[in-house]
């Protein structure tokens, strides 16, 4: 099995989320599993069972994030010397050329990634085409929605 990467500042975000789920999340199900046993029969109880749906997702979502975090590879991008070209954990400023605008992500692992954040995850399509490119490098990269072409503006380790 791969390790998956993380960055530095994704991994400590990722053990901060774990610690919520484990403090505050995991003891509120357990209170409302209580009060819906409370109410009586659990055969016909929906709040018990919608309940105890949901200790067992957050309990897989527990499970999934410990492993990830004891498996993982962390890199931290200040640690890679800058060579020019994007690198994991680079910070990109782009042209999308067939949209005339501008965009701005960094390249994460799977875990942390969150598009509305800026966050895309290494795996995606547009990740994988614009890893080893250079500055002011025309990227024409292959996604599910067909060809997009851009133009890369800046690439930084922050």
């Amino acid at each position: 099995m791969e390790k998956p990467p993380l960055t530095k500042q994704g991994f400590e975000f990722i053990k901060s989320e774990l610690h919520t789920l484990k403090t505050k999340a995991r003891p509120e199900i357990s209170q409302a599993i209580a009060e819906a046993r409370a109410h009586g029969d659990l055969k016909e109880n929906a709040e018990y069972h919608a309940a105890k749906e949901q200790q067992a997702l957050l309990e897989k979502k527990i499970s999934t994030i410990e492993s990830t975090l004891a498996n993982c590879i962390v890199i931290d991008v200040h640690d890679i010397p800058y060579s020019g070209k994007v690198v994991f954990g680079s910070t990109l400023r782009l042209y999308d050329i067939d949209e005339a605008k501008e965009l701005q992500f960094k390249i994460v692992g799977n875990l942390e990634s969150n598009p509305d954040k800026g966050l895309i995850s290494i795996d995606t399509p547009i990740a994988r085409g614009l890893l080893g490119k250079e500055l002011e490098d025309e990227v024409a990269i292959e996604t599910p929605a067909g060809t997009k072409n851009f133009e890369i503006l800046e690439i930084e380790h922050i």
